[in-house]
């Protein structure tokens, strides 16, 4: 291209792909804003249903295999974003961009007729743009042989070979919890971290601090996995603590804040006598599954280069 050529009105097809993009452009924030899918997408999933189109899957060949054989049909892979900024709320915000991410997931389940969303990966992605992240969702919604269309998939994180593992123990994952919770310490007397003493010494307000956000982050998943079922799988903790130095009515006063995220899969035994009403966490996989020992599975906020199922 020369540099006259910018000076060159647009062609009649460049003029035809620049409104065609406006209009997809303004269908997908009016749809989101209306809390509905984008028409572009949602034509894709009903033909990708309806067999006129291919079918694509996040399923390894020997998944596909064991699915297949156990009566689940992989219909497309489907995704969900919410960019989400967090205003006055660590703990509420990563509640809502899951919340919001997991709405818009099941939607696109719904909409190509799908029972399941397995091996659904989260992704996260923070970059420096205000108090705002990313929160993405990828799975393989499947069809479960004899069972008409759900109003209300599944959506699970495990694997396939994990979920079929799961339905030959009469263990149904059900969703996906999540808990979140942060707090600030003020330290007046500037030795929360160092006390100062050549002695080893446990810095008990920290260790106060970060006790009670785990307890209540923990409380919150269970909170919200209690209506899911009776038991949680797979649970992932993110933590962070951050140390800062405020003025303080003319003190320089040190403050901690210390958050914790868990995230997992809720599941529902039905074998056996009756279950506690108490959520349990069944089993912690965050670092290596029983089932198929691949560490990137069950795994979160680890790093945006790669990402797994929880």
């Amino acid at each position: 291209m020369s540099i006259f050529d910018r000076f060159k009105s647009p062609s009649p097809e460049q003029k035809a792909a620049a409104e065609e993009s406006w209009r997809r452009q303004s269908d997908i924030l009016i749809s989101l804003r209306g809390g509905r899918i984008p028409t572009a997408a949602l034509h894709r999933l009903e033909e990708t249903a309806a067999g006129t189109k291919p079918w694509t899957a996040t399923l390894t060949p020997a998944e596909l295999s064991i699915t297949r054989s156990h009566g689940l049909k992989p219909i497309a892979t489907i995704s969900a974003t919410c960019w989400l900024h967090y205003g006055f709320s660590w703990t509420r915000g990563h509640a809502e961009g899951w919340g919001q991410a997991l709405f818009r997931l099941a939607q696109e389940a719904k909409a190509c007729g799908a029972n399941a969303v397995l091996d659904v990966k989260m992704r996260t992605i923070r970059l420096p743009m205000g108090e705002s992240m990313d929160f993405t969702l990828v799975g393989t919604a499947v069809k479960i042989q004899g069972l008409p269309p759900s109003s209300d998939p599944i959506i699970a994180t495990v694997p396939a070979l994990e979920f079929v593992k799961l339905l030959e123990a009469d263990v149904v994952p059900t969703g996906i919890a999540i808990g979140a919770h942060y707090e600030w310490l003020r330290d007046w007397s500037g030795y929360a971290a160092n006390p100062n003493v050549w002695f080893n010494m446990e810095a008990r307000q920290l260790s106060d601090l970060w006790e009670q956000v785990r307890r209540n982050a923990h409380q919150d998943l269970r909170q919200n996995a209690r209506a899911k079922g009776n038991g949680v799988l797979a649970h992932v903790n993110f933590s962070q603590m951050f140390e800062v130095e405020r003025e303080v009515e003319e003190y320089k006063v040190k403050e901690y804040l210390a958050r914790h995220i868990v995230v997992a899969t809720t599941v529902d035994a039905r074998r056996g006598t009756a279950l506690p009403h108490e959520v349990r966490m069944a089993v912690d996989m965050r670092d290596q599954t029983p089932f198929t020992g691949k560490l990137p599975h069950h795994q979160s906020y680890a790093t945006n280069e790669e990402s797994g199922a929880i």
